[in-house]
């Protein structure tokens, strides 16, 4: 596949991600898409899924390839794809990022930043810390 199909399915697979459109996600990634391809400004598929709250389309990702823990760094899109998911209390996205391994004690900015719980805690979505919590997210 040449680097024009590639810009061209990642841009496919970005639009049906925001529109939340399972079935059209499916297709970019049958077709071809990489789950990992981060945008023009290193945004990356799985961070979009998680921060809008899209648990099918975070699972579809993950099973994909996208590694859990990998951090965006797009501009207003950066930080990992689990406080992502955390800090607006999307907990279905949660539980799909920790059952594919995210690790609930991972901070962001490369380990100086804020930890998914406690994004959860200022939220404050008392389901989403507790779900942290019990995964061995850890009150520091």
């Amino acid at each position: 596949m040449n680097q024009r199909q590639r810009k061209k399915l990642s841009r496919q697979l970005f639009a049906a991600i925001l529109a939340g459109d399972t079935a059209r996600v499916q297709a970019a990634l049958r077709a071809g898409a990489d789950p990992e391809q981060g945008d023009s400004e290193g945004t990356t598929p799985l961070y979009v899924a998680s921060v809008n709250g899209e648990a099918q389309i975070a699972r579809l990702l993950l099973t994909a390839g996208a590694a859990p823990d990998a951090e965006s760094s797009g501009l207003g899109s950066d930080g990992t794809p689990l406080c992502a998911a955390a800090c607006w209390g999307h907990t279905d996205t949660v539980r799909e990022l920790l059952a594919h391994g995210a690790d609930p004690n991972l901070h962001e900015d490369h380990g100086s930043g804020r930890s998914p719980l406690h994004w959860a805690n200022i939220g404050p979505h008392l389901e989403t810390a507790e779900l942290l919590r019990r995964a061995g997210a850890a009150d520091t």
